[in-house]
């Protein structure tokens, strides 16, 4: 009778350890898959952003080309940046730092052509008076500020699920399952000096 009520007892113990061990598997793993969700969606509205800004770009040069005609080099480098960049794209399963960096540099490139085209434009005061480009630039200033915030945006949801799959004892089963971490937007390089900007 008493080796019964010991092995009864012995299973019911295994039985709560084993649900237990199931629990904890279960919910770490559910909470691994929403981070990493979360990082994907943070992404997407990263892109949503840049997508915006490749948008309005052949708008801003068609708008130019009518006033500065001389200009055709840096209007073709705005051309050629954008769609260097739009080629360069990252799997949000994926988000290395390599691959981050590559995205960056093409987005970089993009800035400064548009950088650019805007210290030229200076030039042109009928250009800068007509209400269409005015229009544009106030959308592509917004846009700008909008990429910046979904920069931070997702650095820190990335930061979160880096966290959360890189602390013991998750570490042991994002490994096993394979989750693994995520790449975060970084300054480029130069960005510690402030740019001259001119109007």
């Amino acid at each position: 009778m008493f080796k019964n009520k010991a092995l009864w007892i012995t299973l019911a113990v295994i039985v709560v350890l084993l649900f237990a061990g199931f629990s904890w598997v279960k919910g770490t793993y559910n909470t691994m898959v929403t981070e990493d969700e979360g990082v994907k969606t943070a992404w997407s509205q990263v892109e949503n952003q840049y997508q915006r800004r490749m948008d309005l770009i052949p708008n801003l040069v068609n708008t130019v080309k009518g006033y500065a005609t001389h200009e055709k080099e840096t209007l073709e480098g705005v051309v050629s940046a954008r769609a260097e960049a739009t080629k360069t794209t990252i799997d949000p399963s994926n988000l290395t730092e390599e691959s981050m960096k590559k995205f960056q540099a093409a987005q970089g490139e993009l800035s400064s052509a548009l950088s650019r085209l805007m210290v030229v434009l200076e030039r042109y005061p009928d250009l800068k008076a007509n209400q269409n480009f005015s229009e544009l630039q106030a959308q592509l200033e917004g846009t700008e500020n909008r990429i910046s915030v979904e920069r931070k945006r997702f650095n820190e949801t990335a930061q979160s699920y880096n966290t959360y799959i890189r602390s013991f004892p998750t570490n042991i089963l994002a490994g096993m399952f394979g989750f693994q971490p995520k790449a975060y937007f970084s300054a480029e390089s130069g960005a510690e000096k402030a740019p001259k900007v001119e109007f």
